[in-house]
């Protein structure tokens, strides 16, 4: 089976890593990061979150970036804003590698997993109304949903000017990405992640509801347990013993 790597593509010749798909208010646009200027404290902590089970996992790769640590010791994400790496960029210029001889363009991935995420968003939806109806289906298990581009709200960010309430080197028109926009984008991550978190709870609390009609789980007596022969003593008067 051929090995998939995500979050990775070029963009002309070179090489970056899509810290974020879509950019709040510009869903044509993502902030990436140009892996092969970062110095090596940042540049070998990036690759190895990248291809960390929790690079892989995760819907965006700040998520694990925001977890994850430099050489010497600072938050990954925190470390490429605070100097200014992570570049807004045309989703059309972005063409995502994810393995040998495949290439797709980011406007054209995110299109299918926008659809993908609409369509769960829709199944989930039915399996709310059946289960309002009393009709539940033990294979209908919610999915992690792939995108998010509803959860954007462009009223919360405030507009910003260059070289206005933004640090000089972060203006949001230079490419780079600005305080506002970077914690948008992760308050958007937690509260979709808490959505599916609460969607499976209530899945898993259906599935045992059902589990328990179908075969009530078995009861433990455990007054036969206490009482068992060992625990038992023995009634009356000590035997006496006869000495010689």
């Amino acid at each position: 089976m051929a090995q998939f790597t995500r979050h990775v593509g070029r963009v002309g010749d070179r090489k970056v890593a899509v810290v974020f798909r879509e950019v709040p208010s510009e869903p044509h646009m993502a902030l990436v990061v140009y892996t092969e200027i970062l110095n090596r404290s940042i540049h070998d902590p990036l690759i190895d979150c990248i291809n960390s089970d929790i690079g892989q996992n995760s819907e965006e790769l700040a998520l694990a970036l925001n977890r994850s640590y430099t050489t010497d010791g600072h938050i990954i994400l925190q470390k490429l804003h605070a100097e200014g790496m992570l570049k807004k960029v045309n989703t059309e210029q972005i063409i995502m590698t994810p393995g040998p001889g495949i290439q797709i363009k980011l406007s054209e991935l995110n299109t299918i997993l926008d659809e993908m995420a609409q369509g769960e968003e829709a199944v989930r939806k039915l399996a709310e109304m059946d289960k309002q109806l009393g009709i539940q289906d033990p294979f209908q298990v919610a999915k992690r949903m792939r995108a998010n581009k509803d959860a954007y709200n462009p009223e919360t960010i405030p507009p910003t000017k260059k070289g206005i309430n933004a640090p000089i080197g972060l203006q949001a028109d230079d490419g780079a990405l600005g305080d506002n926009i970077l914690a948008n984008n992760l308050r958007m991550q937690a509260e979709k992640m808490s959505r599916e978190a609460n969607g499976l709870l209530a899945e898993a609390q259906r599935l045992m509801e059902q589990a328990n009609q179908m075969a009530p789980a078995p009861t433990v007596n455990l007054n036969a347990a206490i009482e068992s022969p060992v625990a038992k003593k023995t009634r009356g008067r000590p035997k006496k013993t006869i000495t010689a």
